[in-house]
């Protein structure tokens, strides 16, 4: 029931006292769960991962399943949620979930291939040999798009993405002096102006995704493909855009890419192409401060290419 040496580097280094508590903790919560939904851990925690515990069980009944023990953030306080209202259509599906600490059982999606290895930033999936699977990808996050229906009371409710908006509107209207220092005037300016437009919803608020990346899109048994560890808000059908466009453009951050980028996904996943370029705009925004706060120069400069490459 070890974790594994570089996830809990990551818990340590991300949450710092609250990751040693939560690091502390968690036998004595996987020997609860365990107890409490009749499971057995058949092997290793798998590694790669940033907020939590994962490893392979075996329930009453002798099926496989996976157990997740997250440290709760406002980035996946949401994934419950979400799965229970996918209910197994075209996402893992969510057999149990405690509110105390976030455990949840999921199905296991095996042999668990990802549609594309996320290499870190900058991401792989806007070039050319990899379209098929955006495609792929873009399919699969319209048909997850829903209304939130009969989410259980003991289930968190979904966080809203107008929450995001907010926050980014005040990141840019009363910056850190080192973050206006790195951020072109006319960037800043475009993303306030498109703080305000994306503020108010177009269209009805459905179940969407902050990391429409295709790392968490994996090969499965019960579907060929089906995604795990979403993270899912309440907003509009163009916010599934932002994350998506913004990576792809990574790889080329040249206007023209940007924009056969833009129009290929906003089709791909039947929305406004100019609303999934402010998304896209504001998440590459967004990824300049960390980049400012996080001290990293080199992730500075492609997102800032990034950010000028959809501002055109």
């Amino acid at each position: 029931m070890t974790l594994p040496d570089d996830v809990a580097e990551n818990i340590r280094e991300i949450f710092e006292e609250r990751g040693e508590h939560w690091l502390a903790a968690l036998p004595t919560v996987i020997e609860e769960c365990c107890a409490a939904w009749g499971l057995e851990v058949i092997g290793d925690a798998f590694g790669g991962g940033t907020h939590s515990w994962v490893a392979p069980v075996r329930r009453a009944d002798a099926s496989p399943a996976v157990l997740e023990i997250p440290v709760v953030d406002p980035e996946n306080i949401g994934e419950a949620g979400g799965l229970h209202c996918y209910g197994g259509d075209g996402a893992v599906r969510l057999y149990e979930f405690d509110p105390n600490s976030g455990a949840m059982l999921l199905e296991w999606a095996r042999p668990g291939t990802a549609l594309l290895d996320q290499p870190g930033f900058p991401s792989l999936e806007g070039r050319p040999e990899y379209v098929d699977r955006i495609e792929l990808a873009c399919a699969l996050y319209r048909r997850l798009r829903r209304e939130p229906t009969g989410v259980p009371d003991h289930i968190p409710p979904l966080p809203e993405a107008t929450g995001m908006v907010q926050e980014w509107m005040a990141m840019f209207t009363d910056p850190e002096p080192v973050v206006a220092q790195a951020i072109p005037a006319r960037l800043r300016r475009s993303a306030l102006d498109w703080c305000e437009r994306v503020a108010v919803p177009d269209g009805p608020l459905l179940v969407v995704n902050r990391d429409t990346h295709l790392g968490n899109i994996v090969a499965a048994e019960r579907e060929p493909w089906l995604l795990i560890d979403p993270k899912p808000y309440l907003g509009e059908a163009a916010f599934d855009a932002g994350f998506l466009i913004m990576i792809q453009v990574q790889c080329d951050p040249a206007p023209a890419h940007a924009r056969s980028v833009v129009a290929r996904t906003a089709a791909g996943l039947g929305v406004d192409p100019e609303r999934a370029r402010g998304w896209a705009f504001l998440r590459a925004m967004e990824e300049i401060v960390w980049a400012v706060e996080d001290e990293e120069p080199e992730d500075l400069r492609l997102h800032l290419a990034v950010a000028g490459a959809l501002h055109h």
